[in-house]
């Protein structure tokens, strides 16, 4: 019983050495940005010798992949929340609604997902990596695009739901670039949700029309 009391608390110890450290990682890598930070940077800002660093990661591509990966997945589960809440039907405004008013729209985020971006296209592995975990975004909003029912069908440039699915992620995309640059969170919300209600409808909202 004593060994296994043990190793739960090892378990936990580690956890939370791994949270804090990806933590520590994500505040150091938007401020200086990957490249310009060392491990010891990292290991400092966390609080934690390179022991602790090594026990978890094997090098700082894969703190900085582990980091994308929990970010990413953050914001697949926030759109896959916000459009779960329809039942069958969809109503393409509210929709668009809710996914634009708890999408993860930081500009330290984005400085980081922009640095691994810019990485990924100069390791064909890591480019990999980034393209499954988009594709599984995609997927996730094609296949609610496709069950939806009683709603206007998608417009005919786009063609069939993956096709739309991959409008919606590169409106996102744009949007949050030109972000980066203005820092307007407020207004780059308020566009994107025009863009995609006209990306998924014929452009007006039924909600103003008597």
């Amino acid at each position: 019983m004593a060994t296994e009391q043990t190793a739960r608390r090892v378990t936990r110890r580690r956890v939370r050495t791994r949270a804090n450290l990806l933590d520590a990682a994500f505040q150091v890598f938007a401020a200086k940005g990957f490249g310009r930070v060392s491990i010891e940077e990292v290991c400092e800002a966390a609080g934690y010798s390179r022991g602790a660093f090594y026990s978890n990661f094997d090098s700082l591509d894969e703190l900085f992949f582990a980091l994308y990966r929990q970010r990413a997945d953050l914001i697949a589960r926030q759109v896959a929340d916000a459009l779960a809440g329809d039942g069958p039907d969809l109503d393409v405004p509210a929709s668009v609604d809710r996914v634009t008013e708890v999408l993860l729209l930081d500009l330290d985020w984005l400085l980081v997902k922009t640095d691994f971006l810019v990485h990924a296209a100069r390791d064909p592995a890591v480019a990999q990596s980034l393209l499954e975990h988009r594709s599984r975004l995609r997927a996730a909003i094609a296949d609610r695009l496709a069950r939806a029912r009683g709603h206007t069908p998608l417009p005919a440039v786009l063609g069939d739901a993956d096709a739309a699915a991959r409008a919606v992620v590169a409106a996102y995309d744009g949007v949050t670039t030109q972000l980066l640059l203005d820092k307007d969170v407020d207004g780059a919300r308020a566009w994107l949700k025009q863009l995609l209600t006209a990306l998924l409808t014929d452009g007006s909202d039924p909600r103003t029309h008597s």
